[in-house]
Order: structure tokens, then C-alpha cells, then sequence
């Protein structure tokens, strides 16, 4: 009996990313699809099918997913590449869900957990062919004949994810807080289409949400403001971002420690996954190392013009926050010095942020 479409569709598409990720593993040590099933034990359509995309390496069991990360690994595979595997898994389970949604808001993978850096870097290469930083360089061993460099979606599926983020944004803002990081996480998602019809869609949600941008310092809609402000900002209009970091930050310990908990977080110096954004509000800031965060800041992929501003004012708040970072630390304390120049002599940043990077700058040439 031949399979129902929307099974086919969903097949062909869950695993693709991964499956990518998963080539470029095996290509790192490196080893052709033959030399690999060999030394796995596997047979060559496993191989091939995990690579494609039509066996997904999320429907592996548990211990057999491990079982081959870690042979892997022993085999020479780029650490950078394998650290990869899990956010794209998660990416293609965000491309599942629009694709053949699930029966209920709850069981969506937006709705679930807190969502990194890494699945939305994920996303991008997707969607947009962005390579990820931490694979861009990459050196792979010649292919005979054509080969994709992205697992890029057919653009019948981009079209149709984009479609399915907007309309999650539009449902759920009738349910005020009920599905608040399904909509937050959806709207930031959605930000990552740069077609015509994007841009005009997301120029309309302030109007929408005009609520969650007006309020002023810490609040539950903070995280929601942000997201809001930081779609529109990567949609190319940066003012609304400026306003956020003037209105709900400036002169608020607490907004400024759930701007530094969310950036540590997202970039990787918070591991612990997070199901929504409680761990924001909390002003203590002791869940993450600050160094790891400043590492994690200088080492991350440079930041557009649209978000400069927000990048400058973080870097501030963390060595505000923590001035001993430069005796921890002075060879980066150094790195960071440096960068804050670079970007000042960019001139990209608005009067605001140029003060508080030429702070930083003194601060950590001072004491290096």
C-alpha cells in the first residue's frame, strides 16, 4: 500500500539537517560512506539512509545514537561538527512541526524548551544556505559529482514553515500567556524569512503586542519584548531595539540580569536546558560562569549592524557587573579590548553604546 502523503513529506524532511551534520562528521575523520559502514558495522543503505534524511538519527534509540556519537569521536571526527548533532536534531524537529503540526499547542517543540543559538543557527543554514560558524572553514574530502553545501529546504517548505510560524504567532496572541514562548519563540523564528511579505508582516506585530513593548524595566513580557524588538531589528528596522535597551534595561538591575542570564543561556554558558523563561528573572546571576559568558561573547559570530547595539550594551553589563573579569582573566579581558575598539571604529553603534564600548575598552586595557 503506498504510504500517505503527509508521511512521505514528514520522512523527507526530519531528518535532513541532522543527516547533514552527520556527513560532514563522517567526512571530518575523514571516510566515504563505504569506509564508514565498515568500520560501524553497519551496511551501506543505513549509511546512506541517515545521511539523507530518510532514517533520522532522532529515531535511533538512545543508546545507539550515543553509541555512534562517541564512535566517532574515537574515529577522528571534528569535535565542533559532532557537538552540532543534538540542536539539529531540534531544528528538524521545528521543521516537522510545520510541516505535519502536532495534535496540540503543548506537544510543539517551541512550546516545550527553550531554544539556543545553536538550533537557530540550525534554522538559518536551512532556510537561508547560512553556513554556521562553527562550520564555516570546514575542510571535507572531495565528492564525485554534484553535492549540496546546505540542507537547504525545497522552497515549497520554507514557504510553508514561514506560514506555519506566523499563523502559531497570530493564534496564540489570543491566548495571552497561555502560549507565550510558543509565540515568542515563533515570532524569532519567523524573522529569518527575508521575503517581502515577512517584513511587512512583522512591521504589523508592535501594534499587536504594543503591551509587552511599552512596559518599562523588569516584567513577565520582557523576554516577549525582546524577542519582538530583536525580530524587527533583524528584519532591518533597528529603532524599536533601541527603544527596548533605552526603556526596559537602562537603570533596571533586574532587566539587566535577565538580559545577561538570556545571553548566557543562548550562547552556551547556561547548559542546563530550560523549559520557558523563568531562569531569566534571576537577579544573582550566579547559574553561569562570567567568564565563559565573556568567552563565549568575543568568540560568538559577529554581530550584524541591526543588533550592535544590544551586543555593546551586554558587553558592558557584564564587565559592570563583574570588574574583576580582566585579573581572571587577561588574555581575554585583551580579546575583548580589542574587539570594543574594532567596533568603535566601525562606527555603526548609536551615541549610547559608543559610550559604554569605550568603557569597556578602558576598563579591561586599565587593569590588563
Amino acid at each position: 500500500m503506498a504510504a500517505h502523503p503527509a508521511t512521505r513529506r514528514q520522512r523527507a524532511v526530519t531528518g535532513t539537517i541532522a543527516g547533514f551534520v552527520l556527513r560532514l562528521a563522517r567526512e571530518s575523520i575523514p571516510l566515504t560512506q563505504v569506509q564508514a559502514a565498515e568500520v560501524l558495522d553497519v551496511d551501506l543503505g543505513t549509511i546512506q539512509g541517515r545521511e539523507s534524511g530518510r532514517r533520522p538519527l532522532a529515531a535511533m534509540k538512545a543508546g545507539g545514537l550515543l553509541a555512534l556519537r562517541r564512535r566517532l569521536l574515537a574515529l577522528g571526527a571534528d569535535r565542533a561538527v559532532l557537538a552540532l548533532l543534538e540542536p539539529a536534531m531540534d531544528a528538524d524537529r521545528l521543521i516537522e512541526a510545520a510541516l505535519d503540526p502536532p495534535s496540540t499547542t503543548s506537544l510543539h517543540p517551541l512550546a516545550s524548551w527553550v531554544h539556543t543559538r545553536a538550533t537557530a543557527h540550525m534554522i538559518s543554514w536551512a532556510v537561508n544556505g547560512v553556513t554556521p560558524p562553527a562550520l564555516q572553514g570546514l575542510s571535507t574530502s572531495p565528492r564525485r559529482g554534484p553535492a549540496a553545501s546546505a540542507p537547504l529546504l525545497a522552497a515549497s517548505q520554507r514557504a510553508q514553515f514561514f506560514h506555519h510560524l506566523r499563523g502559531i504567532v497570530e493564534a496564540a496572541s489570543t491566548r495571552g500567556e497561555e502560549d507565550v514562548l510558543l509565540r515568542r519563540q515563533a515570532l524569532y523564528f519567523s524573522s529569518y524569512d527575508s521575503s517581502p511579505e515577512a517584513r511587512s508582516w512583522t512591521a504589523q506585530v508592535p501594534t499587536t503586542h504594543r503591551g509587552a513593548l511599552m512596559t518599562r524595566g523588569w516584567s513577565p513580557t520582557w523576554p516577549e519584548a525582546r524577542t519582538i524588538a530583536t525580530a524587527l531589528a533583524r528584519q532591518g528596522d533597528p529603532e524599536p531595539l533601541l527603544a527596548f535597551i533605552d526603556r526596559t534595561m537602562i537603570n533596571d538591575d533586574r532587566a539587566e540580569a535577565a538580559n545577561l542570564n538570556y545571553w548566557a543561556y543562548w550562547l552556551g554558558a547556561v547548559t542546563q536546558p530550560q523549559a520557558d523563561d523563568t531562569f531569566m528573572n534571576d537577579y544573582t546571576l550566579t547559574s553561569w560562569d562570567p567568564v565563559t559568558l565573556l568567552r563565549h561573547m568575543v568568540r560568538s559570530d559577529r554581530q550584524s549592524s541591526g543588533f550592535v547595539d544590544l551586543y555593546a550594551h551586554s558587553l558592558w553589563s557584564l564587565v559592570e557587573a563583574h570588574r574583576w573579569l580582566p585579573q581572571a582573566a587577561p588574555t581575554l579581558a585583551a580579546e575583548v579590548a580589542d574587539l570594543s575598539a574594532l567596533i568603535l571604529d566601525e562606527g555603526q553603534t548609536c551615541s549610547r553604546a559608543r559610550h559604554e564600548l569605550s568603557v569597556v575598552h578602558f576598563v579591561l586595557r586599565q587593569q590588563t
